[in-house]
């Protein structure tokens, strides 16, 4: 009797100790861990253990105090989406010069291709500008900022001269538009909103997304500004 408790003992000890081991090793090496899985794209011969995804934004709703505050967003988001493109274009053509500039020598043989292309520019921008209001105008220039991490005054000065960037801003001050102008969407709520304008039309592929250069976080951003009242504008 005593022998056959022994061997049943010694069989539930040794039933034990196999479930905790496997238990164990299931812990150490589970059979549906992902990385026993592996993806190949359509097209391509790599395994990959992961895939990359681009960054989500998930919006929370727009909350207005009143119907003027309301009225106040409406138009900027519409002013913001005229000139967005804009800025856009003139980051590129940026690149564009800088990239083109590398490959000359000559300093001669730049500041001909600079002003071949400034001219090309002006051309190609002055129409439509023209028929921006100062509003829009002074949007355009911060975005402009946030696009290159130049202020449209610098960019001015450096593609043509220090007294033509001058005349440029005070022209531009009669009608209360400044060039030297930066995006600040960390300090200046409007900022933020413009900032948060262009994150929705983006997703919504309203606007084509192009990067700032600027470093600032949307997130962080929204998170600063959710229970924080916007100081007075002028």
């Amino acid at each position: 009797m005593l022998r056959n408790c022994s061997l049943v003992v010694f069989l539930v000890l040794s039933a034990l100790g196999f479930s905790q081991e496997s238990e164990k090793d299931s812990l150490l090496y589970p059979k549906d861990s992902i990385e026993d899985y592996y993806v190949r794209f359509e097209g391509d011969s790599v395994l990959l253990s992961s895939i990359e995804l681009d960054e989500v934004y998930i919006f929370g709703e727009l909350d207005f105090a009143d119907r003027k505050e309301r009225l106040r967003y409406l138009i900027l988001r519409r002013k913001t989406l005229k000139v967005y493109p804009y800025a856009k274009l003139a980051a590129e053509r940026l690149v564009e010069l800088n990239d083109s500039l590398q490959h000359i020598k000559k300093k001669r043989h730049q500041k001909k291709y600079t002003k071949k292309v400034q001219k090309y520019i002006e051309e190609e921008f002055s129409a439509e500008l023209k028929k921006l209001t100062r509003t829009e105008g002074q949007i355009l220039v911060k975005l402009i900022h946030r696009q290159t991490g130049t202020t449209a005054f610098d960019l001015v000065k450096e593609l043509r001269s220090g007294w033509r960037a001058f005349w440029y801003n005070t022209t531009a001050s009669m009608f209360k538009i400044s060039l030297k102008e930066e995006f600040h969407p960390e300090l200046v709520h409007e900022d933020y909103l413009i900032e948060d304008i262009l994150q929705r039309a983006f997703v919504a592929n309203q606007l084509e997304r192009q990067k700032s250069v600027l470093d600032y976080d949307y997130a962080q951003l929204t998170n600063k500004w959710k229970n924080r009242s916007p100081e007075p504008e002028d």
